[in-house]
């Protein structure tokens, strides 16, 4: 018989499961209503409604948010993979460098970061193989989620399960003990995604983002040869490698007004002007990895407090009829042109002689505080924002390097998870690996606020006693399975769960319970509480329980039936692999 409270805190639960299958309201949103409604009705004391804002889970997550951003910006992956795997042709082949390198870098970073690291790349490759994009995200969006079981930071649910665990014995897990029985998962995982992609259907995507809307073109753009660049005294090949056919060279100016044809054995000379064309992405990468000069020098790159912005020359604006050089822009209003885009025209000529036209869409650094009002001045109309990094200061190794010190301090037992990575992305951006301008975006406040709310919600099942109730119930199935009946049973229970909840609501919802399962089966916890951080990581059916599920697919152009065809195969494989690596790993 349920008591009162017992039974308030399951009604708050079930409301709560019911609006987020109900999808009309954000998730933070569903979250923030349940914790009042769980104060409102007695399960969570006043005193404890906010606790979960100074838990250590928020403080992780949002630290790995912003310490994944900067790995990301800072174009490392990109130039490894170019570098060191150029010839990479096959789709397979291509598939399975993708998904092995999205699962290891999941494993240091928050998975969402990894996927978003390495979903340009595959663009790249879809591009260079003649195949729907839709073959490969997918695959690395289900490797992402494998990745991330490895490491106590590469997943939320590993990082809430591990607290859940000091307080039901005294001991958290450390940031490895997910290591053993998450590589043989990802392992596992990784050759079945290689194999089995077929599976995917070859979908096309529906692009109604900012592009399409606006039917950007080619940008033409102009860059310096430095004694630093990484093609100075190299042939235009080695340069157009760079760029993976995404970027066209149009001519090489030389001192003395000297215009070289663009053919692939012309050598690059220190001080040399390229005129490149291309798209924002395929410019940005062209300049980054080749270590050219962009802006004629102008403010060395971007510092902490500028910005970049693609605008519209609208019909009424003051700058029609003029070009940046006659208009002396940077000097009278320290903007930068750094690109621009005329629809159905080829512009080969320099980037600060263009006269610009009514519709032209122009690409600008400048001062945060001053750049805004410039646009308005000029009657020049922002388009929607996206982030633009041509020009912009990279870090190179410095974000790897703060990840690098965070895991090693935690791994060696010097700092706690939550200290060493809030310090990591302090130093992120004390390092500027990412301007403080994006750092708040970066920080992804609605997963923050949904975990905070949801933490003492989901502690009123414990201390409310209801976690004993279904636990007894479960045992009471659990009596008559096996040792590796029961843990799969909580296996597939948490995998039943999590497409409804957020993978971190799961294990707030489920942890305490296969604690209580455990116990009435006179077993040790430990790999119960495993199985359910495995199982809330594991969503491979729906695109709406993961961010990273998500996050594919509009690109992807997936439809919602897509996701089982290859998720509930891979499924599958997780149990088959995970309860006996369970077992052996941490004994019952």
């Amino acid at each position: 018989m349920l008591t009162l409270p017992q039974t308030l805190s399951f009604a708050v639960i079930i409301l709560m499961m019911a609006a987020f299958i109900w999808g009309r309201l954000r998730y933070d949103l569903v979250a923030a209503l349940s914790l009042l409604a769980a104060v409102a009705v007695g399960v969570v004391p006043f005193e404890e409604a906010f606790s979960g804002f100074s838990d250590d889970i928020v403080i992780i997550v949002g630290s790995a948010l912003l310490v994944s951003a900067g790995v990301a910006r800072s174009g490392i992956m990109e130039f490894a993979l170019q570098r060191y795997a150029p010839g990479v042709t096959s789709v397979r082949a291509q598939l399975a460098l993708l998904v092995v390198t999205v699962a290891i870098l999941s494993a240091f970073v928050k998975n969402i970061g990894a996927l978003a690291i390495m979903i340009p790349i595959a663009f790249q490759f879809a591009r260079r193989s003649g195949v729907s994009p839709s073959t490969f995200l997918m695959p690395m969006a289900f490797a992402s989620l494998l990745g991330g079981l490895m490491t106590q930071i590469g997943t939320s649910p590993n990082v809430v399960v591990s607290r859940l665990r000091e307080e039901l014995t005294g001991t958290s897990f450390t940031m490895f003990d997910f290591t053993p029985v998450g590589l043989a998962l990802t392992a596992a995982g990784c050759v079945f995604l290689t194999l089995f992609y077929f599976l995917v259907p070859a979908r096309e995507r529906n692009d109604n983002g900012l592009n399409a809307a606006l039917a950007i073109e080619n940008y033409s753009a102009e860059a310096r040869i430095t004694a630093t660049s990484t093609v100075a005294g190299k042939p235009l090949s080695a340069l157009l490698r760079i760029s993976a056919g995404e970027a066209a060279i149009t001519a090489i100016l030389r001192a003395g007004g000297l215009r070289i044809a663009p053919l692939p054995d012309a050598i690059l000379h220190e001080d040399d002007i390229v005129l490149i064309e291309g798209g924002q992405e395929a410019l940005d990468r062209l300049v980054a990895q080749a270590k050219l000069e962009v802006g004629a020098g102008r403010g060395k790159g971007a510092g902490p407090e500028t910005m970049a912005v693609e605008a519209v020359v609208t019909q009424n604006s003051s700058l029609i009829g003029w070009s940046a050089q006659h208009l002396m822009l940077y000097d009278r209003f320290n903007v930068n042109l750094l690109a621009v885009s005329r629809k159905g025209t080829r512009l080969n000529q320099r980037l600060g002689s263009i006269t610009l036209n009514f519709g032209d869409i122009v690409m600008l650094r400048g001062d945060s505080q001053t750049l805004p009002q410039f646009l308005k001045d000029f009657e020049l109309l922002p388009l929607a924002e996206r982030q633009v990094l041509l020009g912009s200061v990279r870090r190179g190794l410095v974000p790897v390097s703060i990840l690098i010190a965070a895991m090693g301090a935690t791994a060696l037992g010097l700092l706690p998870v939550a200290l060493a990575f809030f310090a990591a992305a302090v130093a992120m951006v004390l390092f500027r690996a990412i301007p403080l301008r994006e750092a708040y975006d970066a920080l992804d406040g609605p997963i923050l606020v949904m975990l905070a709310a949801l933490i003492p919600v989901s502690e009123s099942l414990r201390t409310t006693g209801a976690t004993d109730v279904i636990a007894a119930v479960l045992a009471d199935l659990g009596h008559m399975l096996p040792g590796y009946g029961a843990l799969a049973l909580m296996l597939i229970a948490a995998m039943m769960v999590t497409p409804f909840l957020n993978n971190a609501a799961t294990v707030l919802v489920m942890a305490p319970i296969a604690a209580s399962f455990a116990a009435n089966l006179g077993y040790r916890p430990e790999a119960f509480l495993m199985a359910v951080a495995i199982g809330a990581g594991c969503d491979f059916l729906t695109p709406i329980g993961h961010q990273c599920n998500k996050l594919v697919m509009g690109p992807g152009g997936y439809r919602f039936s897509d996701y089982p065809r290859l998720g509930l195969p891979l499924s599958f494989m997780v149990i088959i692999v995970a309860v006996p690596m369970l077992m052996l790993v941490w004994p019952l």
